[in-house]
């Protein structure tokens, strides 16, 4: 009897208040509009109900109607911490301490020192910023569980990284994106071969000077050990400088849609050649030269840090005329293909000819988020871009983190793909992880919170459902889609769960 007048009075709250309950049952969520009322019944289990105000029920009903049931976007802090993201915490820990020596690899064929891989299908190959972005996660790893003894073995991997790279380069700049063991080589592995010109393919992400000031930074400014290989970094950089940077803009654009990161980016893959000034690229090399930068300095090469700061400078204020779009509130890649100014080829239109050298790209990729992550932002263009693009369950904020490319987009998809890999949709570790250390870097707590927090639950079911975590999962149910045992940057979960634990947090430089 009590029990059915405390169901009465629930479905009278709701008429008098206008308002829905929201069942809550572990991880279950189900919020029952007050005309479907009728249709509730008990479940025989515990449940919490919470009764939602009036001003939330229009955002709310449309997280509920949308395809992908994107109902965790708008949980309030309470809700959150009922879904007990901290029963997964030890889970992943556990699983992590356990395995993370599994990276280590040693010296032996084309390696010449030794080195950390990423796991998975690439078990014996050291890739470009898989290798620096591991190491991250590895100090965190050590941070938190190492003993003295593991952190001095895990110096000669972390260096190895860097120093088996320069040892593949020349005073032409070119370096590897990846190498292999063996000369064995797979279509995949022709990242290892030296083009016949190396100025019409991609090489090395901009990204090995940041590994080095990375742990330079944690070796207390120590830089000694890159000394006799620095001016190969040197010859790295100004590789890029020469040859991959647009003159009229000042922007670096990738060769071809080759070993890009995100392979199959739609800003390049499949484009032109040299026609990409892509936000990924071009935030990368922005923080790659204040790394160089600061390494210079550490080795008192005074005035070439000084260089490098000024094109550091230079290359933010390039970013700022030309990938800032004020219209959407966000960063874009551009398109560098346009056709030159030649007022003698076609005089019809040499009275008024171009006044701008690039056109914005409006396609909505994860790393439109990559500028608060360098540092590039304004304050005023972050709150834009995490208001109206983080925030937006219809393109971005998916319930396991930050699509790769937003949900409106025709080209959306989450298909198994390995060669390339799929970044058309999917959710990574990586994107998760780079857009939460934004996020964290401009003081928005509260949303960085969140996307640690559902990190943290999608690695925790994978591990507690398969033993293992994988490459990318499927944004909308958290299931994996590709490439089990993929270790990498996935241990970069560890420096979310740490901020979120209020532990000490190992960041990149």
């Amino acid at each position: 009897m009590l029990k059915s007048n405390l169901i009465a009075l629930f479905v009278i709250l709701i008429f008098i208040f206008n308002s829905q309950i929201t069942f809550l049952n572990g991880e279950e969520i189900i919020k029952v509009k007050k005309e479907n009322i009728l249709c509730a019944k008990e479940s025989g289990k515990k449940c919490i109900l919470h009764i939602t105000s009036k001003s939330n029920i229009n955002e709310q009903n449309n997280s509920l109607n949308s395809p992908d049931d994107d109902r965790r976007n708008n949980l309030s802090e309470t809700d959150s911490t009922l879904l007990n993201w901290k029963k997964y915490s030890e889970i992943i820990k556990k699983y992590i301490y356990k395995d993370f020596k599994k990276m280590y690899r040693e010296k032996g064929g084309n390696f010449k020192y030794p080195f950390l891989t990423p796991g998975s299908s690439y078990a014996d190959q050291l890739w470009d910023w898989d290798s620096w972005l591991s190491d991250i996660a590895l100090r965190q790893i050590l941070t938190q569980h190492g003993s003295e003894n593991d952190k001095k073995e895990a110096v000669k991997y972390e260096q190895g990284c860097i120093l088996n790279f320069l040892s593949y380069c020349d005073i032409d700049g070119w370096m590897p994106i990846v190498i292999q063991r063996k000369n064995e080589l797979s279509e995949l592995m022709k990242g290892f071969l030296k083009p016949k010109d190396i100025y019409k393919e991609n090489m090395h992400k901009p990204c090995l000077a940041q590994h080095a000031a990375f742990l330079v930074k944690m070796n207390e400014g120590n830089a000694e050990w890159l000394r006799e290989d620095f001016s190969k970094l040197q010859y790295f950089i100004n590789n890029y400088r020469s040859h991959d940077r647009d003159r009229a803009t000042g922007l670096y654009f990738w060769q071809t849609d080759h070993y890009i990161g995100g392979d199959n980016d739609p800003c390049t893959f499949y484009r032109p050649p040299r026609s990409s000034g892509s936000i990924f690229l071009n935030s990368l090399m922005y923080k790659e030269l204040k790394a160089m930068a600061y390494l210079a300095k550490q080795l008192n090469y005074s005035e070439r840090s000084l260089e490098y700061e000024k094109d550091a400078d230079e290359l933010k204020q390039a970013i700022q005329k030309n990938c800032w779009d004020p219209r959407d509130g966000s960063f874009y890649s551009v398109d560098l293909d346009l056709l030159p100014i030649n007022n003698e080829s076609w005089e019809l239109q040499s009275g008024s000819p171009r006044n701008y050298d690039c056109l914005i790209q409006r396609i909505d990729v994860w790393s439109d988020f990559l500028p608060m992550w360098a540092g590039i932002a304004t304050p005023e263009q972050a709150k834009r871009i995490v208001e109206e693009h983080y925030d937006n369950i219809k393109t971005f904020n998916a319930p396991y983190g930050v699509r790769t490319l937003s949900k409106m987009e025709k080209m959306y998809s989450l298909r198994a793909s390995g060669n390339p890999s799929n970044w058309d949709g999917p959710i990574w570790g990586i994107s998760n992880y780079l857009v939460w250390r934004g996020l964290v870097r401009y003081g928005f707590n509260k949303e960085a919170k969140e996307l640690a927090e559902k990190t943290v639950i999608l690695f925790g079911k994978d591990l507690q459902k398969t033993g293992t975590l994988h490459e990318y999962y499927d944004p909308n149910n958290g299931e994996p889609i590709l490439h089990p045992g993929f270790q990498d940057w996935n241990y970069l979960v560890l420096n979310m769960l740490a901020w979120l634990e209020h532990g000490k947090v190992v960041s990149e430089f």
